[in-house]
C-alpha cells in the first residue's frame, strides 16, 4: 500500500496533508487524528532532514543594489528634471549600495523546491505573507543540525468527543 488513504481522494488527501505540514512547520505543533499525525510526521521528517543536510550549503557574495532614497518619514525623494523639448517631470532619486547576499548552491536550491512542493504560502494575523520555507531552512534546520533524525514527536491525547476518533498532538522536538 505505501501510505494511508485517510478516507479522501488523492487531491483532497494531498491538500489536507500540505495544510497540516505547513501548520506544523509554522506553529511548531498541531492537534489532529492519530492516523493523520503519522502521515504528516513522515512528510515533515523527510522535509526537515532535507533542510538539515543543506543547512550550510550556500555562499555569500557582494551585489550592487539600486534603491530609492527616502526621507525620515519613509517618503520617496524626487528631483525635478527638464526634458529636451522643455517639459518638466519628476525622477526618483536613487542610491547605489553594495550588500552581502546569500546565494544558494544548486543542491540547496533543489531541496528548497522539494519543500515548496509540500508547503503552502500562508499569511499571519496581520495579513502579511509568512515564508514557511525560509523558516524551515533558516530557523528549524540549524536547530536540528546535530540530530540524526526524530525531529517530531506524537502525543496521544484520547478520543474526540463527536465521533470518538483517536486524537494526537504532533510537535517538533
Amino acid at each position: 500500500m505505501g501510505y494511508r488513504k485517510l478516507g479522501a481522494t488523492s487531491d483532497r488527501r494531498k491538500a489536507m496533508l500540505r495544510g497540516l505540514v505547513t501548520a506544523l512547520l509554522q506553529n511548531g505543533s498541531i492537534v489532529t487524528t492519530e492516523t493523520r499525525a503519522k502521515e504528516v510526521q513522515s512528510i515533515a521528517e523527510r522535509l526537515i532532514g532535507i533542510a538539515v543536510r543543506e543547512a550550510d550549503n550556500f555562499t555569500s557574495k557582494q551585489k550592487t543594489v539600486s534603491a530609492a532614497k527616502t526621507n525620515s518619514k519613509g517618503k520617496v525623494l524626487t528631483v525635478a528634471k527638464t526634458s529636451k523639448n522643455g517639459r518638466k517631470y519628476n525622477v526618483v532619486e536613487r542610491e547605489v549600495k553594495t550588500e552581502l547576499v546569500r546565494v544558494d548552491d544548486a543542491s540547496r536550491l533543489a531541496a528548497r523546491k522539494q519543500a515548496i512542493a509540500w508547503i503552502y504560502n500562508v499569511k499571519d494575523a496581520k495579513g502579511e505573507n509568512v515564508n514557511v520555507v525560509n523558516k524551515l531552512f533558516d530557523e528549524i534546520a540549524p536547530k536540528y543540525k546535530e540530530r540524526k533524525g526524530g525531529y517530531t514527536r506524537i502525543y496521544k491525547t484520547g478520543c474526540r468527543r463527536g465521533d470518538a476518533a483517536p486524537m494526537a498532538i504532533l510537535e517538533l522536538v
